[in-house]
C-alpha cells in the first residue's frame, strides 16, 4: 500500500527528548530554541529525515513549530490541528493557538528581556527572521543562527532521499522547459536582475519539467536552482539525483557547492523572502552580493495552468471519479453491516484507485474519520486509533491520487445507517457554501479573500463556522497544496484563469461528527450574464470533480431554487461523464445517486 498505518510518534517519547534538548541549550547558552516543521527547501511537505518537529514533540501535522525555553515548550498549531495535537503531545508541551498568538509575543511573555534565541538559518525564511528581529530586538532579545541542535540528538535519523529525478513529458506540461526559462529570464532582465535563486521544490519541478520522489505523495525534487537572466539554470542536487537528466542550458552541480556558488553570483539577485531560507540571504550578504526581495518568478506562471495541463487534470479527475464511484457503491453496500473499520475503508479506496492501472501514488494520506474522528480535520488513522465504522455515524473521507496527467483531491461525507442529530442540516449548509463558490461569477481583480465568506455564509446564519481555509491551490502532477492562490480570509492573490483550487467548506462538532465536501475547480473566463456589465472581464469556475453528494444528508427544503438546480445539473453531469466508466452494481448506484432531488 501507499499508505502506512504505523504509529510514528508517541507522547511518551517527547519528555526525554525535550530534556536532552534543554541540556544542549544550556551548554550553548541559549534561552530558547526554535524547531519548525520545515526543511531547507521550505516546501510544505518534508521527508522523514526532516521531521524534526515530530521527533521532538510527537505532533505530526503539516504545519506548526515548537519554541522551547527552560520552563516552557509551546507547540504552535493552527485551527486544523487543535484537536489532533491533544492526543499527540505530552503534557510537558503546551499547545499554542497560532497565528492568533504570535511567536514574538509568546517569547516576550515567557522570557526576561535580553534572552538569546537559537535557530537553524536553513529552516526559517528571511521574512520569519526579519519579523522576529523587528519585534524582539527592541526588547533586548538576540537571535543566534547556528547548526541544528536536534540533528545532534536524533541518533536514528532516517537517511536523506536518494531517488533520481525524472523528466515530465512536455506534451503533458503544454510548454517546454526552455520556453519557460526564456519567458522568466525576460522578466528578470526587465527588472534589472541578473538571476533568481529558487529554493521551492515545486517551483524547480515546474520550471524544468522534472519530477522527483523525495517527499511521499508529492512528486517534487529536492534541489536548489539559480535561474540566470539569459535563461541558463544551475541545478544543485545530491550526487546522482540529476545524472539522468539531459537539458540544454541546465548545468548540474553537487548540492554541497550551493553556498559557495551563491557567493560568486553577479548581482542584483532576486530572492523571495517568503520562502528563501535565511541562510541564503546571509550567504549573499556575507559575500557582498546585492539581492532584492521579489516573488519567486515561478509561482504565478505555475499557478496559471496551460490548456494542456487543464485537459490532463480533467482526464485524471474523470478516471479518479470512476474509482470513487466504485468505492462509494461498495461502501454503501458494506458499511451498514457494521464490519468495517477506518483502515479497511482506506485500503478499499486505494484498491479502487489502483485498479485504474494509472495510479502513481496517493496525493496525501487518506483522511478517513468515522463519527468523532471526522471532527479531527486532518485525522490520520493508525493501528492504535482505528475505529469501527458503525451505523448511526457520519464517515468523512478526504483523499486523492497522483496520476501522470494530474493530481486529484476530493472529500465526501456519507451517512452510515441512521443520521445523527443535527447532521443533515449542517451537511446541507456546508453543501450550500460549496455550491455558492461553484456558482459565483466575479470580475477580474478579485482575490480568494473576497470569496471565502460566500462558503461560510449559510453556516454563519446558523452560528457555525470552520477553522480552515475554504480552498487551496493544487498542482498538475505536483503538490496537492500549491500556492500562491487560495480561497482564504488571508489571501491577497488575484485569481486568474487557469488557477486550480479546492472548494471545501466544512463543519466539525468535536466528539460527535465532522462534515467536509470538496471538489476541485479551475478559474475560467465567463461572459457577462444577461443585463450585466459587458465591458467588464468576468471569471467563474469550472468544476473538475464529478462524484455524487450524499442525497440522504441533503435537506431539500433548505435549498433555494438556484441551489437545487445547480445540484441537479451537477449530478446530471456526473452521470454523463462517469456513467460510461462504471458498470453493474456501481452503475445502478450512480444512477440512483444522481437522480434529481
Amino acid at each position: 500500500m501507499f499508505q502506512s498505518f504505523d504509529v510514528t510518534a508517541s507522547p511518551e517519547q517527547g519528555p526525554p527528548r525535550l530534556a536532552a534538548l534543554r541540556a544542549v541549550m544550556a551548554a550553548e547558552g541559549l534561552d530558547a530554541w526554535l524547531t519548525p516543521r520545515a526543511d531547507v527547501h521550505q516546501g510544505e511537505y518534508v521527508a522523514p529525515s526532516d521531521e524534526r518537529l515530530a521527533w521532538l514533540t510527537g505532533f505530526t501535522g503539516s504545519a506548526g513549530f515548537c519554541a522551547v525555553t527552560p520552563a516552557r515548550a509551546g507547540v504552535f498549531i493552527d485551527g486544523r490541528y487543535r484537536t489532533q495535537v491533544k492526543s499527540q503531545v505530552a503534557t510537558d508541551f503546551t499547545p499554542v493557538p497560532w497565528p492568533e498568538v504570535k511567536l514574538a509575543d509568546w517569547i516576550a511573555e515567557t522570557l526576561p528581556a535580553g534572552g538569546v534565541i537559537g535557530f537553524d538559518p536553513w529552516l526559517h525564511t528571511v521574512d520569519e527572521i526579519s519579523g522576529l528581529e523587528t519585534r524582539l530586538g527592541p526588547k533586548g532579545f538576540t537571535l543566534r543562527p547556528m547548526p541544528n541542535l536536534i540533528d545532534g540528538l536524533w541518533t536514528d535519523r532516517p537517511a536523506a532521499p536518494a531517488a533520481p529525478f525524472t523528466l515530465w513529458p512536455d506534451e503533458l506540461a503544454g510548454e517546454t522547459a526552455a520556453a519557460k526559462r526564456a519567458r522568466l529570464a525576460e522578466g528578470l532582465r526587465a527588472a534589472g536582475q541578473r538571476s533568481a535563486v529558487l529554493t521551492l521544490p515545486d517551483s524547480i519541478a515546474w520550471l524544468l519539467n522534472i519530477r522527483g520522489n523525495d517527499v511521499e505523495k508529492n512528486p517534487v525534487p529536492h534541489a536548489f536552482a539559480v535561474l540566470h537572466d539569459d535563461g541558463a539554470v544551475d541545478l544543485f542536487a545530491r550526487p546522482g539525483k540529476a545524472a539522468a537528466l539531459t537539458l540544454d542550458g541546465v548545468t548540474h552541480h553537487d548540492m554541497a557547492g550551493f553556498a559557495a556558488a551563491l557567493a560568486a553570483l553577479p548581482g542584483p539577485v532576486r530572492l523571495d523572502p517568503k520562502s528563501a531560507p535565511q541562510a541564503v540571504a546571509t550567504a549573499l550578504a556575507d559575500a557582498g552580493i546585492p539581492w532584492v526581495a521579489g516573488e519567486d518568478p515561478c509561482l504565478l506562471p505555475k499557478a496559471r495552468k496551460t490548456p494542456v495541463e487543464i485537459a490532463g487534470m480533467r482526464a485524471a479527475h474523470d478516471r479518479d471519479g470512476a474509482a470513487m464511484v466504485n468505492f462509494l457503491a461498495w461502501l454503501d453496500a458494506e458499511a451498514p453491516k457494521g464490519g468495517l473499520t477506518e483502515i479497511a475503508v482506506v485500503r478499499a479506496l486505494e484498491g479502487f484507485r489502483r485498479a485504474t492501472n494509472a495510479l502513481l501514488d496517493l496525493s496525501f494520506d487518506t483522511i478517513c474519520g468515522a463519527g468523532p474522528d471526522g471532527a479531527v480535520i486532518h485525522y490520520h488513522v493508525t493501528v492504535d486509533s482505528d475505529r469501527p465504522v458503525t451505523p448511526g455515524q457520519l464517515l468523512l473521507v478526504d483523499s486523492g491520487g497522483q496520476y501522470l496527467d494530474g493530481t486529484t483531491d476530493i472529500t465526501r461525507t456519507m451517512a452510515v445507517g441512521p443520521i445523527p442529530q443535527d447532521a443533515a442540516p449542517a451537511y446541507t449548509r456546508v453543501l450550500q457554501g460549496m455550491v455558492a463558490i461553484s456558482r459565483v461569477r466575479f470580475p477580474r481583480g478579485v482575490t480568494g479573500a473576497h470569496l471565502d465568506s460566500l462558503a461560510r455564509y449559510p453556516l454563519w446564519l446558523a452560528g457555525q463556522d470552520y477553522d480552515h481555509g475554504t480552498g487551496h491551490g493544487v498542482g498538475a502532477y505536483l503538490s496537492v497544496h500549491e500556492g500562491p492562490q487560495r480561497l482564504s480570509r488571508t489571501s491577497d492573490v488575484v485569481l486568474d484563469p487557469g488557477m486550480i483550487l479546492s472548494n471545501e467548506p466544512g463543519y466539525y462538532r468535536e466528539g460527535a461528527f465532522g462534515i467536509r465536501i470538496e471538489n476541485l475547480i479551475v478559474v475560467e473566463e465567463q461572459p457577462a450574464p444577461p443585463g450585466g456589465d459587458a465591458q467588464r472581464k468576468w471569471l467563474g469556475f469550472e468544476t473538475l470533480t464529478h462524484v455524487p453528494f450524499d442525497r440522504r444528508l441533503i435537506v431539500t427544503a433548505m435549498l433555494s431554487d438556484g441551489e437545487r438546480a445547480w445540484i441537479d445539473a451537477y449530478h446530471a453531469a456526473v452521470l454523463a461523464r462517469i456513467g460510461p466508466r462504471v458498470e453493474g452494481a456501481a452503475l445502478d448506484w450512480l444512477r440512483a445517486a444522481c437522480a434529481p432531488l
